[in-house]
């Protein structure tokens, strides 16, 4: 059978496409072998060293070593953000702290904020004196790096007799490069904002009202407490509100992020801004198991407080309802509760 020139043509043109089908798809098969690899690499710069034992406050605790036994218990994490800038002069100070508790069997989430200024008194802490609630990240950061996550863990453990899991630590500088990975954030600055000082780079200059910020501006947004440009001054407990604000709203951001492409820059700056003291085996069991640990709604609790220099005062029975929250044993009222599916 003989072939016409148009069959010829088609048959070339079907030919081309099969070939660019297979290419794309060998190319799309290799990223994603690049991309697994580049995830396990990022799991293992973050995860705890293996030679490290990170000893549970919880001693009677199993370890997670199965993924069923992983989505079936609650965890409790110590989130913190440390300012690591040039001239901020290396205090590392936690000036974001967070209590959260994931519940796989309820698919809730709790988040207390800490506040910076609260007390933690001498006889608590085992320290000399009593110290701000972010002043011990740093302290345990310079007696002995290697061991400042698991240090700091136990300290919040014995101090509010919460059996703490695991404890992660990031970056400012890292957080607003994730802000601008995700092209920003919209949200609703509540008022307006101006501060600066040469010494540390801070420059704030924000404008009440809803808009698309930054990852520099939302840092300031977050950061902000005092003016010295005549603006108002914002309370502690304020800028945990706005701290949960704009953590739900990365969440949201992570969890709605789609295509294999769109996790290269992510991995890049997770991997250099976030330390935490999880083991990689039990790192990688968890973001294998995510759909079972992500609840389904969280609970946001405000601790209120007041101010009696240099410390946040906050009421015992609004503290205590709080880590009873967190440790699951009350229905303390929700402050704001977001849905997260």
């Amino acid at each position: 059978m003989k072939l016409t020139k148009g069959s010829s043509r088609k048959r070339k043109w079907i030919t081309a496409g099969v070939i660019a089908s297979l290419l794309v798809a060998v190319s799309l098969a290799v990223y994603a072998a690049f991309l697994t690899n580049k995830i396990n690499q990022t799991l293992d710069h973050i995860a705890a060293p293996e030679t490290s034992t990170i000893p549970s406050f919880n001693v009677n605790a199993q370890p997670l070593s199965k993924e069923m036994a992983m989505v079936q218990k609650p965890l409790t994490f110590l989130l913190t953000a440390v300012d690591e800038r040039e001239g901020s002069e290396g205090s590392l100070n936690t000036d974001v702290m967070m209590l959260v508790r994931v519940d796989p069997q309820t698919h809730q989430g709790t988040v207390v904020s800490i506040p910076r200024d609260l007390e933690i008194e001498a006889q608590k802490s085992g320290l000399d004196d009593s110290h701000k609630a972010n002043y011990f990240y740093a302290y345990y950061y310079n007696k002995d790096k290697t061991t400042a996550l698991r240090e700091t863990k136990q300290l919040y453990s014995r101090v509010y007799d919460i059996p703490i899991d695991y404890m992660a630590v990031i970056n400012f500088d890292g957080f607003r490069k994730l802000i601008d990975q995700f092209g920003g954030m919209k949200v609703n600055v509540d008022m307006d904002m101006r501060y600066e000082d040469e010494s540390d780079g801070t420059n704030i200059h924000l404008n009440k009202g809803e808009q698309l910020l930054n990852g520099k501006q939302v840092l300031d947004f977050i950061r902000y407490r005092k003016s010295n440009l005549g603006t108002a001054e914002s309370s502690d407990t304020v800028r945990n509100q706005r701290e949960q604000f704009v953590l739900n709203g990365l969440l949201d951001k992570l969890t709605s992020l789609n295509g294999i492409t769109a996790w290269g820059g992510v991995l890049d700056i997770v991997g250099s801004s976030i330390k935490t003291d999880i083991p990689a085996d039990e790192l990688r069991t968890m973001t294998k198991s995510y759909r079972e640990l992500k609840p389904a709604t969280v609970q946001y609790i405000h601790l209120e407080g007041e101010w009696e220099s240099p410390y946040l005062v906050v009421k015992e029975q609004d503290l205590n309802e709080a880590l009873n929250a967190l440790r699951g044993q009350s229905a303390l009222s929700i402050d704001s509760q977001v849905r997260t599916d």
